[in-house]
């Protein structure tokens, strides 16, 4: 049977054992969750940036079969993500909506003066002012297009405040790496610290550096691994939760971001804990036993 001192330090160890992996976990799901709020702010940008209204008014006299091929010409473009038919009757359908029935009536029995249009958004990429301009002229060159209008200032003043948004998360992401990094480092080190005599006495009975180093390694592997499971459990209650009470986060969702996010973090778990283990093991092999207590 255990005796009540071996009870106790068994129970010390697996306490450090939790406490190391909880310390890792709270520190894998920071940085987790603020890599979550870049790639919703990341995919909120391009959403943003796609809905940007560029319409193209036609001439008025030109065929529907002629717009509809412009229409097609311009969806094989790299820069379009997609485009819309605008008939002169869905335009007052539209104006309506917007300014309500009243307004248009005066018109009475007279010919619709609205012309047709094509609706066009932007790949993320080309939504910027210069892009949309060089744009503008290529299309300005057909004969069947009248003119084209955009909202020049709302274009700048999107671009430059997601940019501003963007290198603010980015440099915050930074710095909580390189803090998560160090955090993990030094509960590495404090774990392997309380077992630094147990390294002395392996070395004592003439155990190789690699035989005393690889328990250790694969102990601070299991840790990352651990809490990093736990640390993605975590994230994702608070992803369901927040679909659950924001349903509209769906339209910015990234599948692809959010699960190259997870294997991020599983990796930034198993590489940190495993080199910082080794790394805490090696600065107590070979030293004087007079060391062990600094």
């Amino acid at each position: 049977m255990q005796t009540q001192e071996e009870k106790y330090n068994k129970r010390k160890v697996n306490s450090a054992y939790i406490t190391t992996m909880i310390s890792i976990m709270l520190v894998l799901f920071t940085l987790g969750f603020l890599g979550i709020l870049v790639i919703y702010t990341k995919t909120l940008s391009n959403y943003i940036k796609e809905n940007i209204g560029f319409e193209i008014i036609i001439k008025p006299g030109v065929k529907e079969a002629e717009i509809l091929r412009l229409e097609k010409n311009l969806d094989i473009k790299n820069y379009v993500k997609s485009t819309e038919y605008i008939t002169k009757k869905e335009a007052v359908k539209r104006l309506k909506n917007a300014l309500g029935p009243d307004f248009v009536d005066f018109w009475g029995t007279k010919d619709n003066p609205l012309l047709p249009s094509i609706d066009i958004r932007f790949k993320a990429q080309w939504a910027n002012n210069d892009s949309i301009n060089i744009i503008k002229k290529e299309i300005l060159q057909n004969p069947y297009v009248k003119e084209v209008y955009y909202q020049k200032s709302l274009v700048d003043v999107i671009n430059k405040n997601l940019n501003k948004i963007g290198l603010v998360l980015l440099g915050l992401s930074l710095i909580l790496l390189i803090i998560s990094i160090t955090l993990i480092n030094n509960t590495i080190r404090l774990s392997v610290y309380s077992k630094r005599f147990t390294i002395r006495s392996m070395e004592l009975v003439g155990a190789t550096p690699r035989f005393i180093r690889a328990p250790f390694v694969l102990k601070g592997v299991l840790y990352g691994i651990y809490s990093a499971l736990l640390a993605l459990l975590l994230l994702t209650g608070v992803l369901i939760l927040a679909r659950n009470n924001i349903p509209e986060i769906r339209l910015i969702e990234n599948d692809q971001l959010i699960g190259g996010l997870y294997l991020f973090i599983v990796f930034i778990g198993i590489a940190v804990s495993g080199i910082s283990t080794r790394f805490a093991v090696d600065r107590y092999l070979g030293i004087s036993k007079n060391k062990f207590y600094f």
